[in-house]
């Protein structure tokens, strides 16, 4: 127990003297937080932008509950020509450029932009369906009412907190453990460790309760900033984010073992972990949701630890699930872990060759 103490300590102190690894590890990611905090703390600019040419009955004759109901949909600029519209629309300074030509309403969209053109489309069409069955006199026989099934007080940040937190432990765990092993096997601190009087078993966890711990630093800042400065309201079992992390954090050590391992310099060994962590959290959805991604692109994200971190945190934090929600990704998390610890295991040495 001395050992594994004064080890813990010892690891412990050279992290917090290394600033850049402080930096990179608990204040970068913060960064990226602030960032889409501000982004997306307001949620008022949701208006679809829509180009009026000249005198379009659908929109000027609407009743005035339907106007309202308009009106909160899109953001409406008149212009009396064609073609300036249409370069409204080209530009990207409009989603949709409307024009009547008799009875018949045209929308004019551009494919640049398929997500904001498809809505628009799709809402003046529900507007168009509307106006014709109000001139045929026809009562509707279905009314449509939608309702989200998180609470309402949820802002789109807090969606966005969990994935950031999953793609800053994987960047502090990969990179930790990638610069550690290879710095301490160039510096010869790995072999006299070995012939020291401390067992490797000792090395082993107090290594690990130091990344854990850092860990779960990182987790009390992200989760205090994200209540504190954006309103995060957590939800359900949120405290099985906890051991969701602590299985996170074990699996990208394996990964950064692994990097440590088949690498001879710290520039090697970090560049390594760079290129496994980075893509992996575009694919797994860290910086933006994966909805509307390909089906092949799905299937990969389903292949990453991350994407299971990141959509058991968003279970357990924002959808109010319960305990069991965690369980499968924490399964996946430690048998990934299992598997890369062992690859890992077959290219590790004691020393540099």
């Amino acid at each position: 127990m001395s050992a594994f103490r004064s080890l813990s300590v010892a690891i412990l102190k050279g992290y917090l003297r290394d600033k850049q690894a402080v930096f990179f590890t608990v204040f970068f990611p913060l960064m990226f937080l602030v960032l889409f905090g501000g982004i997306f703390s307001d949620q008022s600019q949701s208006k679809l932008e829509l180009t009026q040419v000249g005198n379009v009955s659908l929109i000027d004759q609407m009743p005035q509950a339907t106007r309202d109901a308009f009106d909160d949909a899109f953001e409406v600029t008149k212009v009396d020509d064609v073609q300036d519209a249409l370069d409204r629309v080209r530009d990207g300074d409009s989603a949709v450029a409307v024009e009547q030509r008799g009875k018949e309403i045209v929308v004019h969209y551009s494919d640049a932009d398929r997500v904001q053109s498809s809505v628009a489309q799709g809402t003046l069409q529900s507007f168009v369906q509307t106006a014709n069955m109000a001139a045929t006199g026809m009562v509707p026989m279905f009314t449509y009412t939608s309702e989200r099934v998180e609470d309402e007080s949820l802002q789109t940040i807090q969606f966005v907190t969990p994935g950031l937190l999953g793609w800053a432990i994987a960047t502090s765990a990969t990179f930790g453990a990638a610069a550690t092993l290879v710095g301490w096997r160039s510096t010869k601190l790995l072999r006299r460790l070995r012939l020291a009087p401390v067992s490797t078993r000792s090395l082993v966890v107090a290594r690990i309760g130091v990344t854990v711990l850092i860990a779960m630093v990182q987790m009390v800042i992200f989760v205090g900033l994200a209540v504190a400065l954006f309103g995060l309201e957590l939800a359900g079992s949120w405290w099985m984010a906890v051991p969701l992390l602590v299985c996170g954090t074990l699996s990208f050590m394996a990964l950064g073992l692994l990097a440590g391992a088949v690498s001879n310099t710290v520039e090697g060994a970090t560049s390594l972990a760079n290129i496994f962590v980075l893509p992996m959290a575009f694919l797994s959805g860290s910086f933006f949701p994966l909805d509307g991604a390909p089906r092949w692109l799905d299937v990969v994200s389903h292949t990453l630890p991350l994407r299971y971190l990141n959509d058991g945190m968003l279970d357990v934090m924002v959808r109010g699930k319960g305990p069991e929600a965690a369980l499968i990704p924490i399964a996946i998390l430690l048998g990934f872990a299992t598997v890369v610890l062992l690859i890992a295991s077959r290219f590790f040495s004691w020393e540099t060759d």
